[in-house]
């Protein structure tokens, strides 16, 4: 039921001066083409507002923890989390086949042997084991039926398992169009009905909001 699992970044691509060239506006758009779009969500100048060393730091992942980013793309925040959990392992899954096999083959070359690349299928949450952190970046709200999404995700959280959701905010002046955006009230209150609460909110994304929750 997801129209499509965005890449980690793929609303990064609406950035000011990049967006008529990179993406349509719209949010059903394809990702294929890795080579390209991985210009674009690797771009160094990302890092300035993604902030990714501070959210990996503020998630507090034990070094063998299990990690599930939905929506991976080329890797930006896949391959950071396999350099913070050395004895753990991270899986990048995305629906896009041509993004995965972009992130298999950058995991070797980097020689990244806990990250494993993997096919997303629409709808299904489905891991390829139960993990400790879900991630989701910029892909929420590509996400149909979340409710019943959500509440499949659970049984693939280990004991103490945590889902995070960072988007960007209905007054970002940056992201993709305001009228496919999800408010940061409206993801609470439907992980709650999908039976999360929220566990923590950090605030110090300039243009994402970023939600961690817990089942109950």
């Amino acid at each position: 039921m997801l129209h499509v699992l965005l890449a980690a970044a793929a609303c990064a691509a609406f950035t000011p001066g990049l967006a008529s060239a990179q993406t349509p506006h719209r949010h059903d758009h394809g990702f294929s083409g890795a080579q390209e779009w991985a210009k674009v969500f690797d771009d160094p100048k990302r890092d300035a507002w993604q902030k990714p060393h501070e959210v990996i730091r503020a998630l507090a992942l034990k070094p063998d923890a299990v990690v599930a980013d939905i929506g991976s793309g080329t890797g930006y925040f896949a391959v950071r989390f396999a350099h913070m959990v050395p004895k753990g392992k991270v899986y990048g899954l995305d629906t896009e086949p041509d993004m995965v096999k972009y992130l298999a083959e950058r995991a070797k070359r980097e020689g990244l042997r806990n990250l494993i690349s993997g096919k997303a299928e629409a709808g299904d949450p489905r891991l390829p084991e139960k993990a400790d952190l879900v991630i989701l970046v910029d892909v929420f709200h590509h996400v149909a039926d979340r409710e019943r999404y959500f509440s499949r995700l659970r049984d693939s959280l280990n004991s103490g398992g945590r889902v995070a959701v960072i988007d960007f905010r209905m007054d970002s002046p940056v992201g993709p169009p305001k009228a496919v955006r999800v408010a940061p009230a409206q993801v609470k209150a439907e992980l709650k009905l999908a039976g999360y609460a929220l566990d923590r909110e950090h605030a110090f994304l300039p243009n994402q909001y970023f939600l961690v929750f817990r089942p109950n």
